[in-house]
């Protein structure tokens, strides 16, 4: 055990210094390196399995509701982003120019896409002309850059990677229909393939997307009872149409403006994972998007038949999920280490006793349990487990969020849950911005959502004493 020890100690507890043991476990499971360029990340390949994986699940789900992918340009011409006044005040900060191609300085600059609402605009412009060109519904897969004045690896970096949906429809119905369908298939994939419970709901005018006219977002709690905005969906209604004059004939020949959505996930998400479901001894990967479900380690590895049948069981196992073998020279004990720090949802140990009596032991990641399983019924018992292991880490999530949730009544009594109770504040909220300013600045809470399941909590705002119109979810934010 002494290899293991050494091996977790390497990882600064959570408890001790949250940030360091987030940066521990991104660097020494290898997900990422550091790179020259300021704040931004290489993604070794493992953390790239990772994004794959939530990748081909998400664009599956997209293609399933008559989505297309495309590219756009990664440079948007100046006077392009200019376009719509409240997008553009609101990126402004975060956009790198280009002014030189070569030594020859550009005629009019040149941004990296933050984000590609223009460009999407330009196009619909030259191709929608008819009710019968819509909707359009496009998605793209590409890398953004936004100047970020602090980074840290996923969660916030110069230039990250992200899909980037943008739909125009006939109606404001059917956009508004789109923005929700989007923001549920966000919420479905959290739960269902990450195991991270969300609350779904509507930002306020203040954390809205610059240029939107209502933005959706699912909002995780992180292990330190931080919240992370892991997806959002914006309706735009026609303001982008208006500004990039796209028009379309109606049914009854007419000239209208279509209506706009736009939505979004990023590698981001990938930094969720590890907050929400990780420990002190590393990584703990959702079954799901772990690039190996299974380990397969052989004990006393030196003694007859012992590597062959691990070997052997390695590819029967492949049939039912991702699984390798290390039949290296290095210790189990290391092995062991290795791979709880990688996060690899199940381990599966064989040596000479399980041989003669034609079993394995196989441990859970997430709960360290030993399960004795007979060799006939391995391709039965592992997918059973790796189901296990998702439904114990989003119940192990929820729980957790559920007793990080605190009502609040007073303005006194978000203070005092902001300053000594890490987690999520549920209060109501009068509407005015005057007060969620206020908010933030005596509490240091931002409203992370208004959510769709509201609850009456109190009939006046904890800050103002005015009438409340609606429940928020306040917190800190990563």
């Amino acid at each position: 055990m002494s290899d293991q020890k050494k091996m977790v100690e390497e990882i600064t507890s959570m408890e001790v210094d949250f940030a360091k043991w987030y940066t521990d476990v991104v660097k020494k499971a290898e997900l990422v390196d550091y790179a020259s360029t300021r704040g931004c990340m290489i993604i070794r390949p493992y953390g790239y399995a990772i994004w794959e994986n939530i990748q081909k699940d998400l664009d599956a789900r997209f293609k399933a509701l008559g989505h297309e992918n495309v590219m756009m340009p990664m440079f948007i011409p100046e006077n392009l982003l200019q376009k719509e006044k409240d997008h553009v005040e609101g990126f402004a900060p975060e956009v790198a120019w280009v002014t030189h191609g070569g030594s020859e300085k550009l005629q009019e600059r040149l941004c990296v896409r933050p984000t590609s609402e223009t460009l999407f605009c330009e196009h619909y412009a030259n191709i929608i002309q008819s009710y019968r060109d819509l909707p359009k519904l496009y998605n793209q897969w590409c890398s953004v850059v936004r100047w970020e004045k602090t980074t840290r690896p996923f969660l916030r970096t110069t230039e990250f990677l992200w899909q980037e949906g943008h739909t125009m429809h006939e109606t404001a119905e059917e956009a508004l229909a789109e923005t929700e369908q989007m923001l549920n298939v966000y919420a479905d994939f959290c739960e269902e393939v990450l195991a991270i419970p969300v609350v779904k709901g509507r930002k306020t005018d203040k954390e809205k997307f610059a240029g939107a006219e209502a933005t959706y977002t699912i909002e995780a709690m992180m292990h330190d009872g931080k919240a992370l905005q892991s997806g959002t969906s914006h309706y735009f209604g026609d303001g982008f149409a208006r500004a990039f004059d796209i028009q379309f004939m109606d049914r009854e020949n007419k000239l209208q403006y279509p209506h706009q959505t736009s939505w979004g996930m990023s590698t981001r998400i990938i930094g969720g994972i590890i907050m929400t479901h990780g420990d002190d001894n590393g990584l703990v990967l959702p079954p799901k998007v772990a690039p190996t479900q299974l380990i397969v380690i052989p004990i006393a590895a030196h003694k007859p038949g012992v590597t062959e049948k691990a070997q052997e069981l390695c590819e029967q196992l492949k049939s039912v999920c991702r699984v390798k073998i290390d039949d290296s020279k290095q210790s189990p004990g290391w092995k062991f280490a290795e791979y709880e720090m990688k996060g690899v949802p199940l381990r599966l140990e064989i040596g000479p006793r399980d041989l003669e009596n034609n079993c394995c032991v196989v441990v859970r990641r997430d709960n360290r349990e030993k399960i004795v399983v007979s060799l006939d019924e391995l391709n039965t018992v592992i997918p059973e487990l790796l189901q296990k292991v998702h439904d114990g880490l989003y119940e192990k999530a929820l729980k957790r969020r559920e007793s990080m949730t605190y009502d609040a009544h007073t303005m006194e009594e978000m203070i005092d849950i902001a300053e000594n109770k890490p987690g999520l504040v549920r209060a109501m909220w009068c509407g005015d911005l005057a007060c969620e300013e206020a908010i933030k600045e005596k509490a240091g809470l931002t409203s992370r959502c208004m959510p769709f399941e509201q609850e009456h909590l109190d009939d006046v705002c904890p800050c103002c004493g005015k009438p409340a119109k609606t429940m928020v979810y306040w917190g800190k934010q990563y």
